[in-house]
């Protein structure tokens, strides 16, 4: 596992990660987090329902596969920090020896990381590993640590491809982990969608908050991340509408948040 260097956290910059976590409900953000968030959350209401519904899909999705299809690995690449229910806690519920690689290059995540992201079971593992999403061939080295490349992996990109940047970055990044992967693995991935403007301008003022940007795309550039694997069902939807049945508790309205999970052959 390689041992990156990561910068010092900044508390004088909105970062996405903790505007989040601000979101959701969480407390691991600081002030300027906060003053962006709701400055976000004035432009656009239903972000913080976005933010909600995203960890509801991840649930829904992270659940599936360990009980439906198998699956006992999961590389979560851009975890964001830790809230509730998060991976390793839903996969190793459902599978104890289930073995979850969390992947981020945010010092604040990684901290937390460290304090937070331990095993919930004897049997499982769960580490994680800093690197930049935009160095894949990096994060699939590192993880053949941990992982059995010859077993079917969940490769998990949650709500963080749009940090990508371009469109070709966001392509190349997807398709080297997948491409890493064996079949019988599974891609999981959403982001959110350029068909609410209110989503657009949120996006456009937090770049120009010195953040780092955020670009949203549109469905069908999503989808395209899908190409040449089988989703399934419902296929290519909203979050809130990805097995919704089978959701506790949840919005079933679209939202402009599309999404998918599917097998590699």
């Amino acid at each position: 596992m390689t041992d990156v260097h990561t910068p010092t956290i900044r508390t004088d910059i909105p970062h996405s990660a903790r505007i989040w976590n601000y979101w959701m409900g969480g407390k691991d953000h600081y002030e300027i987090d906060k003053i962006a968030g709701d400055a976000g959350l004035a432009v656009d209401p239903e972000i913080s329902t976005m933010a909600v519904q995203s960890r509801q899909f991840l649930i829904r999705a992270v659940r599936f596969l360990a009980r439906e299809r198998g699956i006992r690995q999961f590389l979560d690449i851009g975890t964001g920090l830790p809230t509730m229910q998060n991976t390793h806690e839903v996969a190793q519920g459902v599978t104890p020896d289930a073995r979850i690689v969390y992947v981020d290059n945010d010092p604040l995540v990684l901290a937390h990381a460290r304090a937070l992201l331990t095993s919930t079971t004897p049997e499982g593992v769960t580490t994680y590993i800093a690197a930049d999403f935009h160095d894949p061939e990096q994060i699939v080295a590192d993880a053949r640590n941990v992982l059995n490349f010859n077993e079917p992996i969940a490769v998990m990109f949650m709500g963080v491809l749009g940090h990508a940047k371009t469109y070709d970055d966001l392509l190349r990044i997807v398709r080297t982990v997948v491409g890493a992967v064996p079949s019988g693995s599974h891609l999981i991935m959403w982001d959110g969608t350029d068909d609410s403007q209110a989503y657009v301008t949120l996006c456009e003022n937090y770049t120009g908050t010195g953040g780092t940007p955020y670009i949203p795309r549109t469905q069908a550039e999503i989808r395209a991340v899908f190409d040449g694997l089988e989703l399934v069902e419902p296929g290519f939807v909203s979050i809130t509408q990805w097995q919704a049945e089978s959701a506790e508790v949840g919005e079933v309205r679209p939202i402009s948040a599309y999404g998918a999970v599917a097998r590699k052959p």
